[in-house]
């Protein structure tokens, strides 16, 4: 049906038949930009007139997550390797930190660049460098107290060390493997699917849907996981998860009760 636009009415107080014709015209462009409206798609968003933005390139652009509290947590990760004593690291103590290093340079470019799938690549490498080094130096840990190989402030200062690196390390892999990784979660509907149930995620309806979880939120987890654990606040859904959020536990667990065993043996 063809909307028809009819012209101001006679006794509307127009001075002359000049102001009637003006009426009119406006009159007319209001119908068409009220007709473009309506035929404007709705995943778009009108920024000025004659110009509009795709909502998912402003989400994008609008919830943007800072990089660098995780890049700075892998080099935490590698500095504080660096208070093992060398018995129970692997290699010289600076390596790690040193390997580290090396891959940040690449990592801050490609994300500098847009390269995700590069920067994806090498954070799981360095990610999967600091996981098996822990554990390494974790068998070391466990096989050294029984024989008293370390002195008591050594052994202190290398179940602290570990400690700290269990909560930097699942904090990565949590922040890296939820919903699919930050660059995903950044997207419209992104935390959909994902795997924890952060407490800001409830009842939407009230809050802002564009919410999702940056790093910190994830090195809070994985801090609580270690001290408590249990994840506290937030609800563990996926299996992966589930899995991670134990093991991360039975770490922790581990090196509390051989130091506390150690500690009683020293008494």
């Amino acid at each position: 049906m063809v909307s028809r636009t009819k012209g101001p009415p006679a006794n509307c107080g127009y001075l002359n038949e000049t102001h009637a014709v003006v009426a009119t015209k406006i009159s007319c462009m209001r119908v068409r930009i009220n007709t473009a409206s309506c035929r404007a798609s709705p995943s778009s968003a009108v920024l000025s007139f004659g110009t509009s933005l795709p909502i998912d390139e402003m989400s994008r652009h609008l919830l943007r997550e800072p990089r660098w509290p995780a890049f700075v947590a892998m080099l935490a990760a590698g500095g504080v390797y660096l208070a093992l004593p060398e018995p129970l690291s692997v290699g010289p103590s600076w390596l790690l930190l040193s390997v580290i290093v090396f891959l940040m340079i690449p990592i801050v470019i490609s994300d500098r660049r847009g390269d995700h799938q590069v920067t994806r690549t090498l954070t799981f490498t360095a990610n999967g460098i600091i996981t098996i080094a822990m554990i390494a130096s974790l068998i070391h840990l466990v096989q050294g107290i029984p024989n008293h190989l370390e002195a008591p402030k050594a052994l202190l200062r290398s179940a602290s060390a570990l400690w700290v690196t269990n909560i930097l390390i699942f904090a990565l892999w949590y922040w890296k493997l939820d919903a699919g990784g930050p660059l995903l979660r950044e997207r419209p509907g992104g935390m959909a699917h994902s795997a924890f149930l952060f407490p800001q995620l409830m009842g939407r309806d009230n809050q802002d849907s564009s919410w999702s979880p940056n790093f910190v939120d994830y090195l809070f987890l994985a801090f609580n996981t270690s001290t408590a654990f249990s994840p506290t606040d937030t609800a563990v859904l996926s299996r992966w998860a589930k899995f991670a959020t134990m093991l991360q536990s039975i770490i922790s667990l581990t090196i509390i009760a051989l130091l506390a065993a150690r500690a009683v043996n020293i008494l």
